[in-house]
């Protein structure tokens, strides 16, 4: 069912889902950019729509709420161990078309790999979803081509703006009709909008050589990348975290284990016992960080990993294209096969 509100009514909505949910939104920071003069958006709770920011696609993902940068799992002592308290309550988090698909590869790696995460599992039970419309690209986005601009379900409901200053919303969770029809000003039928054509473009080989590994295309990214792994941190699919241990005590029997996000574009992620770090170079790290992407997600899970919403794009302080990286590596495969023919 489809409900057409004004801004006043879908405040109202906001109003009585407050009184149960966590409500979290992208959020405009003005002045809170790279430079003193530049806003950036991303997500925080918000209680009504004048706080969101819903024409823009927010700088940094949602994840942050389903993972945490730094989550304490667990207290320890000599004797016993014992979970870390969470809030409670239940969140609805607003999301466009390609982190909708996000999700998908969150709960993919987290819940349906090897085991589920136990700790994972217990925040996404509480999570929900709404669906931000998207009728207009970003200048970044290439979800087209990744075949994420459209989400067809998994949300509890979808807003999108009218002209008249009102939103629109497709309601498939029942239990929210008696709200929006108490405070709609007409029903009818809602489809979410989304985006149709991106300015970026994209091509994915069908098959990847094993060749690509010692190709040239990675020899640029030793020299451009500083390694900081922004990247890794706005992208919404990025996963890896590292562990560590705080203790209060000199014995070392009394403390938190905490698990902080980490990336594999950054020093120090791949260095294990005795020394050893098995990417050294920025363009091997750049090799593994795509690839993972393009390729190793796909043979495990049979779809991609990315979801083109092109937030490394436009964080990156080094202006790194990771859709342009994507087509470097097309066109370095195309060139080995035409070896292979020559």
């Amino acid at each position: 069912m489809g409900y057409i509100l004004t801004r006043e009514g879908f405040d109202k909505v906001l109003s009585e889902l407050g009184r149960t949910y966590r409500l979290y939104a992208p959020v405009r920071k003005t002045g809170e950019g790279r430079f003193t003069d530049t806003d950036v958006i991303r997500y925080d709770f918000v209680n009504s729509v004048e706080e969101m920011e819903l024409d823009q696609k927010s700088d940094y993902a949602f994840k942050e709420i389903l993972t945490p940068l730094s989550e304490t799992l667990f207290f320890f002592t000599e004797s016993e161990v014992k979970t870390a308290d969470r809030d409670a309550r239940e969140a609805i988090i607003f999301v466009k078309s390609c982190d909708m698909h996000a999700v998908k590869r969150l709960d993919q790696i987290y819940l349906d790999n090897t085991f589920a995460d136990p700790f994972y599992k217990e925040i996404r039970e509480r999570v929900h979803f709404v669906l931000l419309g998207c009728p207009k690209s970003g200048e970044d986005c290439f979800c087209v081509d990744m075949g994420t601009n459209r989400t067809a379900d998994g949300y509890w409901f979808s807003v999108d703006r009218t002209e008249d200053g009102g939103f629109a919303c497709d309601v498939p969770e029942e239990s929210l009709a008696e709200l929006f029809e108490k405070n709609s000003a007409a029903e009818q039928r809602v489809e979410p909008k989304y985006v149709t054509e991106n300015a970026v473009h994209v091509t994915i080989p069908d098959e990847i050589p094993s060749g690509i590994y010692k190709n040239s295309v990675w020899d640029e990214y030793s020299a451009r990348c500083i390694g900081c792994g922004r990247c890794n941190f706005a992208c919404p699919t990025c996963t890896c975290y590292t562990m560590q241990d705080v203790f209060y005590t000199d014995n070392g029997k009394v403390g938190e284990r905490r698990r902080v996000g980490a990336s594999c574009m950054v020093d120090g992620y791949t260095n294990v016992a005795g020394g050893g770090e098995y990417r050294r170079t920025k363009g091997e790290r750049m090799r593994f960080k795509v690839l993972h992407k393009i390729l190793d997600f796909k043979k495990r899970f049979g779809y991609q990993m990315c979801v083109g919403c092109g937030r490394c794009d436009r964080i990156c302080p080094e202006y790194i294209s990771f859709s342009a990286c994507i087509n470097k590596v097309n066109k370095a495969v195309e060139e080995m096969k035409e070896g292979e023919v020559n």
